[in-house]
């Protein structure tokens, strides 16, 4: 198994650091340190806390700031670092560019979104809850209050995930997918697939658009409660400045 994370995205509402940085490397350390941790630095330290040897990022706007570090970023945390280049990533969302990463995918893989901070628990509890036939996991959080803008999932423990989307009633949601999921090996041709069908549909769509086309074709997604755990997926400078808070916790 490998790392997988997606860090090809712009993020446009945390101008000015992504003037030049993808959002992964916007730093998430101290305020006003700006060559402190990113979002890519905690996510690689975790895979590397759990074992992991090597990890794939998807890149695309900015990629050359993780060409420069790629290096560095080897040697700081003992992984070899594959980078896959996602040739629209200003243009589409990011179904396809997991769909880029396809290949990657056949190695069995910890998914990761190149803007969520969260601990190295998360990825110990997909480990812990492998087996019994489970080939795709979500991270769901149980906890949080929901709203409008969280990626909502329905999940019952005999038909696993059977809804993902925003646009849910916050009551109907068992949870908020965090950006974090375990894929098995075998599960990557069905997932590749169903990736395909969603961009070749609508290019703007999300990467959850493929697990629902899944769900929808028989397949079936678990899910693994993170518990009462600190996260926060970063869209915009109030993100940001929590980012900045949980981060010097782990």
């Amino acid at each position: 198994m490998i790392g997988l994370v997606l860090a090809a995205g712009a993020g446009r509402r945390l101008r000015p650091y992504t003037d030049s940085l993808p959002k992964a490397l916007v730093p998430v350390g101290p305020a006003g340190i700006e060559d402190s941790i990113t979002v890519l630095d905690l996510t690689l330290a975790n895979f590397a806390e759990i074992g992991l040897t090597e990890v794939a990022v998807i890149v695309g706007y900015r990629k050359e700031a993780v060409y420069e570090r790629k290096a560095a970023l080897e040697e700081k945390y003992g992984l070899k670092l594959t980078l896959i280049d996602n040739d629209k990533a200003e243009e589409w969302n990011n179904a396809y560019s997991l769909w880029c990463g396809r290949d990657a995918l056949k190695d069995g893989v910890i998914l990761a979104n190149g803007d969520t901070v969260h601990p190295v628990s998360v990825e110990k509890t997909l480990l812990a809850a492998r087996g019994d036939g489970r080939r795709i996991i979500l991270a769901l959080d149980t906890v949080k209050s929901l709203a409008d803008e969280e990626m909502k999932v329905v999940a019952d423990a005999d038909k696993g995930m059977t809804k993902i989307t925003k646009l849910m009633d916050p009551a109907e949601a068992t949870g908020e997918y965090i950006g974090v999921t375990l894929i098995e090996g075998d599960a990557a041709p069905e997932l590749a697939d169903a990736l395909k069908t969603v961009w070749e549909t609508d290019p703007q769509q999300f990467y959850e658009h493929g697990y629902q086309e899944l769900v929808n074709r028989g397949f079936r997604i678990d899910v693994a409660p993170i518990g009462d755990v600190q996260w926060v997926e970063i869209d915009n400078h109030a993100d940001l400045a929590r980012g900045r808070e949980i981060a010097c916790q782990y």
